[in-house]
């Protein structure tokens, strides 16, 4: 269970920054850690998400805080694990990454993930980026397969974080929905936060932060559909956030579908990360990778079509 803060500003200041409340609320956190729990709408404020770490807060206010379980950040051990390597140079590393897989150490996966595996080969990015996730740029989820890009350097790292940001790198997912749109083209624009009533959920908040998700049919199924889906921004769980709150869930998705388990049995979310484009931060070179769909999607994909 997710551990929370209750607390009251209580002055003396007529008002403060609801950053520095959550700082000074919560012994041992910086206000750079405060931040950040605000902007992934971990605070309320009066029992509303509040995800402007610069938001004024009043004395008498009440401010709860769904504080993250701690990550790992002890010393990372190398261990092998399988994964496809699609692309590498002197800089940077894209990986096929297969379902089951977390991305990096957390709770019940300190040893597991595709970090302590990269580091058999790759040794050199434990000193890139953050100490808990070492040369990670972007992720996917666990239970989602297909491509991720690592930075082997500081000096790759920076600017591939910074297309990230900026919306410059092109992340493009296949998924299979049920039902389906009514345009074969769209935008889901709403913003996302974590969900008050489920915390282990995201969900459409009012002031969450900001989320979008193109979105283009491929193949109109009997009772699914086949989407190809392009993030223009990254947030957690945001394309089936986005496709379970127009009544179109991504098939196989517990949390936030209806059946768990999709055509020939698929006991996972059909959602797979396959393409990258993005220009390479030290040669300039314009570069796609693509990732076919793994085989237990196309075994239930085919299934779906016989439907």
């Amino acid at each position: 269970m997710v551990p929370v803060a209750r607390f009251q500003f209580a002055g003396p200041q007529e008002k403060l920054r609801l950053d520095i409340c959550v700082a000074n609320g919560l012994a041992e956190v910086s206000r750079s850690a405060a931040q950040k729990f605000v902007r992934d709408g971990a605070v309320t404020v009066n029992g509303a998400i509040e995800t402007r770490p610069s938001h004024n807060v009043l004395p008498g206010t009440e401010i709860q805080v769904d504080v993250p379980e701690p990550e790992v950040v002890g010393e990372l051990v190398a261990v092998s694990q399988t994964f496809r390597v699609a692309y590498e140079d002197e800089h940077l590393l894209v990986i096929d990454k297969p379902i089951g897989l977390s991305v990096h150490p957390g709770p019940g996966h300190e040893s597991d993930t595709l970090v302590n595996g990269l580091l058999v080969d790759y040794p050199e990015i434990r000193e890139v980026g953050e100490p808990d996730r070492p040369g990670i740029v972007h992720r996917i989820d666990r239970d989602t397969s297909g491509l991720i890009i690592v930075a082997r350097t500081q000096r790759t790292y920076d600017p591939l974080s910074e297309m990230i940001r900026e919306h410059r790198m092109r992340r493009t997912y296949i998924a299979l929905i049920r039902g389906g749109p009514d345009t074969g083209e769209g935008v889901i624009d709403a913003p996302l936060g974590r969900d008050p009533r489920h915390r282990q959920r995201q969900a459409i908040i009012e002031n969450g932060r900001e989320a979008r998700t193109r979105f283009r049919v491929l193949e109109r199924l009997a009772r699914t559909t086949l989407m190809e889906l392009e993030l223009e921004t990254g947030r957690t769980h945001q394309i089936r956030v986005h496709l379970s709150s127009i009544g179109n869930p991504v098939v196989g998705d517990a949390l936030y579908g209806r059946a768990a388990k999709g055509p020939a049995g698929l006991s996972r979310q059909f959602l797979h990360a396959a393409a990258l484009s993005f220009k390479h931060p030290i040669t300039d070179e314009a570069m796609t990778l693509t990732s076919p769909l793994p085989e237990d999607l196309q075994l239930s994909l085919e299934a779906a079509r016989r439907e």
